[in-house]
């Protein structure tokens, strides 16, 4: 029987020999197991001929198990783990991959979308436990003043009520993403597309380090792994299926935040879409993607986000109303009455009460409960509405408009 480390030196090799998400290699470790799959690959028995083209391209290259023993050793120095789908702290949402089909897909990005073999982690926290109440929040890199304010916000209301904020570690909505979990003291997950001892971007590794000491560093890359382009749109499918849903944040025409969005969707779970000003160029990529898809939520802050994410009946979001006025509290025959008042100048009761509509019986009570709430006085020949308050105080906010 193979030990664990053989298991694990297996799907390192494979990862290597192949970028993550080949659906052909999976199907093998799924079929034969890590270590009977590398050999079948290592003996030029890929089930196609793309993968044998590109096992034999590695294998030029260097020795896969060689490779992954280097690997291994290196990670053991960082301070690194390897996570696998035997182990008890992997996440197995992930599985959900397996449902993933994106329409009209013809890039490699876009068809190769199997689980992953195994990651990479950096941190102390429980992966599984880390991302069983996860949100990803991602967006442009060249974000605006105003996206950086609400993924900042999203990032801290999220970590203050106990969710796990997952994003790509990149400049702009990322970056400030995940600076807010961790201002309000949560987990946060950066899921990379390169090696978890690779800060990139390099102007980030303050914010890699922090990440490291109090959440977790991710990556199906292993250490010493550069971060090409085609390995942002793949890691991509991890956040979406990794989390609970996905929030974006300001987004151009082109954007790879867009394509973790779609992803979300194809898969089921909730995606979540911050509105922004429709002259900034910034915000064309998440309005497109409201007005294309259907099941795409609009969500302004995180009660809108829990309430899409957290469980039924238990994290509603509360209606938007403005604060509650004096006027608020009146039935129709005070409102009736208070309308009545002439803007300026007193008013005896039974002229009142004519203008109202209303015996003076009715206005003579109503006039009590006005008084009762300031918005009359009492005067000499009658009654006038109450000056208005100086602005800025309790009784201003609560003044009906005039």
């Amino acid at each position: 029987m193979s030990t664990r480390q053989e298991r694990l030196l297996a799907r390192v090799a494979l990862t290597w020999l192949a970028e993550p998400g080949t659906w052909s290699v999976y199907r093998l470790v799924r079929r034969l197991g890590p270590i009977a799959a590398l050999e079948l690959l290592l003996d030029g028995g890929a089930p196609e001929e793309k993968l044998r083209a590109t096992v034999a391209a590695r294998r030029a290259g260097g020795d896969a198990r060689a490779v992954a023993s280097d690997a291994l050793a290196r990670a053991d120095r960082l301070g690194a783990r390897i996570v696998c789908p035997e182990d008890e702290e992997w996440p197995h949402q992930l599985a959900d991959l397996h449902r993933l089909r994106l329409p009209e897909a013809s890039r490699r990005v876009d068809t190769e979308t199997a689980p992953p073999l195994c990651f990479w982690v950096r941190g102390q926290a429980r992966l599984d436990e880390a991302l069983d109440r996860s949100v990803a929040v991602v967006g442009a890199r060249a974000a605006t003043p105003y996206g950086l304010h609400v993924a900042t916000e999203l990032g801290y209301g999220l970590a203050d009520r106990n969710w796990t904020v997952v994003s790509g570690g990149a400049f702009g909505i990322d970056a400030a993403a995940h600076r807010g979990a961790l201002s309000g003291g949560g987990l946060t997950v950066g899921v990379l597309a390169c090696g978890v001892d690779r800060p990139y971007p390099m102007g980030n590794a303050a914010l890699f380090d922090r990440i490291a000491e109090t959440g977790l560093l991710l990556s199906e890359w292993p250490p010493g792994a550069d971060p090409l382009r085609p390995r942002f749109l793949i890691r991509n499918r991890v956040i979406a299926a990794g989390t609970a849903g996905t929030v974006l944040v300001e987004a151009s025409a082109r954007s790879g935040a867009t394509q973790t969005m779609n992803r979300a969707i194809a898969i089921g779970r909730r995606a979540m879409v911050v509105p922004g000003p429709v002259t900034s160029a910034m915000s064309v990529g998440a309005h497109e993607v409201l007005r294309e898809q259907p099941d795409a939520r609009l969500v302004t802050g995180v009660a809108h986000v829990l309430e899409e994410v957290g469980r039924i009946g238990a994290d509603l979001a509360p209606a938007a109303r403005g604060p509650e006025r004096p006027a608020d509290l009146l039935d129709d025959e005070a409102t009736l009455v208070l309308e009545a008042f002439p803007r300026r100048g007193v008013i005896g009761v039974e002229p009142l009460a004519s203008r109202a509509g209303v015996d003076v019986r009715t206005a003579l009570r109503k006039l009590s409960m006005l008084e009762q709430l300031t918005l009359v006085l009492r005067r000499d020949g009658g009654y006038a509405l109450a000056p208005p308050p100086k602005p800025g105080s309790p009784a201003a906010r609560g003044r009906p408009d005039g």
